[in-house]
């Protein structure tokens, strides 16, 4: 069978070939109606671009990587799914490597692994200073993912985040709604995702009208299971009246490993404690109970993050950094309001 070419897409789609070329490659100058109509061209026919040609005609590859500290971890590897679909619809490619968290991969990565065969990076960074990474940002297309502490007039590079002092504010917000007034939290650590989501939280507490305490703040050396379940198990072994009636975690796997310890202690889950946190896992929709957890639009994530390097990588002249803010939502289940749930297949 031969191959699809830009011509089978530009007949299909009813536009010219320069119009499928301007898509395929992302360049702003075309309506998003448009772009939709080509899109759906590609993806009925097939087109996949030829790296070869391409190098070729532009100069460029059409690969791109992200970044991740760990490939286990089901945000980062939602995250990754998203990202090979945005890019595929552009015709990119993804290279998907694990930094896990080392300064030194991370830089490497952030400049392109030291190869002219990568056009530009998406790079989730946990270690690397921020002057290393402005660096290499106005030489190479870079953009960040997760919360590095960046006010708008301070950014390196362009970033796609959510707000995590919100988001935070608001999960604490509902546990305090529900009348809890003993909630811990789970989750310091010396990243600036901790420190943001702990400013929400201590928020939500004034708010409310409690009192932190910095007992019921256990810390942690990483956002897992392992690590969820000592910090719950320290937080059990508190004095009676200073056990906790609810836990913001922040993260969903410091929650699943926190309702494992529970559930070793025979605490009824929300009945002797509601736990919520924040990333929206699949994983925390199918524990038991379901998890309530912030969601972030992982896919407008991807989608902002794929589109600002697209474009940084095809403009003519440097452009401004951005910095994006993805949406996200509470969604309420059974680990904090008790209403036993059937889930939908």
């Amino acid at each position: 069978m031969a191959a699809v070419t830009l011509k089978d897409v530009a007949d299909h789609a009813g536009v010219s070939i320069k119009t499928v070329s301007n898509v395929v490659r992302g360049a702003p100058r075309v309506s998003e109606a448009t772009r939709e109509r080509v899109l759906r061209s590609v993806s009925e026919l097939g087109y996949r671009p030829n790296p070869s040609a391409r190098r070729l005609r532009t100069g460029r590859s059409g690969l791109i990587a992200l970044a991740i500290p760990q490939l286990t971890t089901a945000y980062f590897a939602e995250i990754a799914h998203h990202v090979r679909t945005e890019a595929s619809a552009l015709g990119l490619t993804v290279l998907i490597e694990e930094t896990l968290g080392e300064a030194r991969e991370e830089l490497r990565m952030a400049g392109g692994v030291g190869t002219s065969l990568i056009d530009g990076v998406i790079l989730s960074p946990l270690s690397v200073p921020l002057d290393e990474l402005a660096r290499v940002a106005v030489e190479f297309p870079l953009v960040l993912l997760g919360e590095r502490g960046y006010g708008i007039e301070r950014a390196v590079a362009d970033h796609v985040l959510i707000d995590n002092v919100a988001a935070a504010r608001e999960v604490t917000a509902h546990l305090a709604g529900l009348g809890r007034s003993r909630i811990a939290a789970i989750g310091q650590h010396a990243s600036a995702t901790s420190r943001q989501r702990l400013e929400g939280f201590q928020l939500a507490l004034h708010d409310a009208g409690l009192r932190f305490d910095p007992r019921l703040a256990p810390s942690v050396t990483d956002f897992d299971r392992t690590n969820g379940l000592a910090a719950m198990r320290t937080l059990i072994g508190l004095p009676e009246e200073l056990r906790p009636d609810a836990v913001f975690c922040f993260s969903d796997m410091l929650a699943i490993g926190a309702q494992r310890a529970l559930y070793e202690a025979g605490w009824r889950i929300p009945g002797d404690i509601a736990v919520a946190s924040i990333d929206g896992s699949d994983e925390g929709l199918y524990s038991t109970p379901s998890l309530t957890t912030v969601v972030p639009d992982k896919a407008a994530i991807a989608s902002l993050a794929v589109t600002c390097l697209a474009n940084r990588i095809n403009a003519r002249t440097p452009l401004p950094f951005e910095v994006r803010i993805a949406p996200h939502r509470l969604e309420v289940r059974e680990s904090t309001d008790g209403v036993r749930r059937r889930l939908a297949l």
